[in-house]
């Protein structure tokens, strides 16, 4: 399969993941607000389930093969100061998708300690993430 054709797979998948990573915490925004037990509590644990087992965890799993395939077919990359920030970037997306999947969890268990404003702003750290991994990875500063 031609380099090409491997990097536009991957940026399909980030692309996915990064649209549920936007989704999933303005859910929570209004999960936060919802009276426990409530229809609307109830609608949002299956959509947020689901989005998280069946969209956002696949396409980070998809994300993370053809991205590891790209090194692997271009190991300078390793060598470049850019890369090495998106990584840094992308451990932090990973952590930001671990704090997202636990208060998942929570609010299943109708456990949710946060309120909305808390989940407003964890919305905004997706975006920040993606748009320093984004400049790294088209602009390349310092290759």
């Amino acid at each position: 399969m031609s380099y090409n054709y491997i990097k536009a797979l991957h940026v399909i998948a980030v692309i996915s993941w990064m649209a549920g990573m936007l989704y999933l915490p303005r859910l929570y925004v209004y999960h936060a607000g919802a009276k426990p037990g409530s229809e609307l509590s109830e609608t949002l644990k299956i959509m947020e389930r689901r989005l998280l087992r069946f969209i956002i965890n696949p396409a980070m799993i998809a994300s993370y093969v053809f991205g590891i395939w790209m090194v692997t077919l271009n190991t300078q990359l390793l060598h470049e100061p850019f890369f090495h920030v998106k990584l840094a970037m992308l451990v932090g997306m990973q952590i930001v998708h671990a704090m997202l999947a636990r208060y998942r969890r929570a609010f299943a268990q109708d456990r949710n300690i946060h309120s909305d404003k808390f989940y407003r702003v964890l919305n905004e750290v997706p975006t920040l993430l993606m748009i320093v991994i984004v400049i790294m990875a088209v602009a390349q500063p310092w290759a």
